[in-house]
């Protein structure tokens, strides 16, 4: 198993197409808790849903969306290497941002 493989080659085909309809409805969930936060902030004014919902955004919504790419250019490894890393920071500064409203004084 090489580093950026997400998962072994002996993996049964259902396995992985069960676990990417699994991304696709977490994807989906993720973003609509977004959805419904941004609208908590619009009609609030709540400076913590907003970050909240930036989070669930860049910690859900981007790597997902950034998933497209990956496969485009998973031929040069710099690519490959660059998207896994910007997916990675995305997620970490996403549950920064939810960590963040969850501390903050309303």
């Amino acid at each position: 198993m090489t580093a950026l493989q997400l998962a072994p080659a002996d993996i049964p085909n259902w396995v992985r197409i069960l676990s990417q309809i699994l991304s696709i409805a977490t994807a989906l969930v993720g973003l609509l808790i977004a959805y419904q936060a941004y609208r908590g902030y619009r009609r609030n004014d709540s400076r913590p849903m907003l970050f909240i919902a930036i989070g669930f955004t860049l910690t859900v919504g981007l790597p997902f969306v950034m998933v497209i790419p990956a496969l485009v250019l998973s031929q040069s490894a710099f690519a490959a290497t660059a998207i896994a890393l910007l997916s990675d920071l995305s997620t970490l500064v996403g549950l920064g941002c939810i960590l963040y409203a969850l501390r903050m004084p309303g």
